[in-house]
C-alpha cells in the first residue's frame, strides 16, 4: 500500500520546466471562459463564497462574545454570592 502511495505521487515527476513554458503569453482556460462569458459566473460564485464566509465569521464572533459575557456574568454572580 505504501509503495502504491509513493508511486502514485511520483508519477510524472520526470518532466522538467523549459523556457517555452515561460514564453506563453495567453492562458487558454481564462481566454475560453472570457469568450463564453463563463468567467463572470466564476467571479460571482467566488464573491458569494467570500461574502458567506465573512458573514459567517461575524455571526460566530457575535455568538462567542455573547457566551463570553454570559460566562463573565456567571463568574461575577458566583463571586458576589460568596461575599
Amino acid at each position: 500500500m505504501l509503495t502504491f502511495f509513493f508511486y502514485f505521487f511520483s508519477y510524472g515527476k520526470d518532466k522538467y520546466i523549459i523556457n517555452s513554458d515561460y514564453i506563453s503569453n495567453s492562458v487558454v482556460m481564462a481566454d475560453q471562459f472570457r469568450s463564453e462569458g463563463k468567467i463572470y459566473v466564476v467571479v460571482v460564485i467566488l464573491f458569494l463564497i467570500l461574502l458567506f464566509l465573512i458573514i459567517y465569521l461575524f455571526y460566530i464572533d457575535r455568538k462567542i462574545n455573547f457566551l463570553k459575557k454570559k460566562i463573565i456574568n456567571n463568574i461575577n454572580k458566583k463571586k458576589n454570592n460568596f461575599k
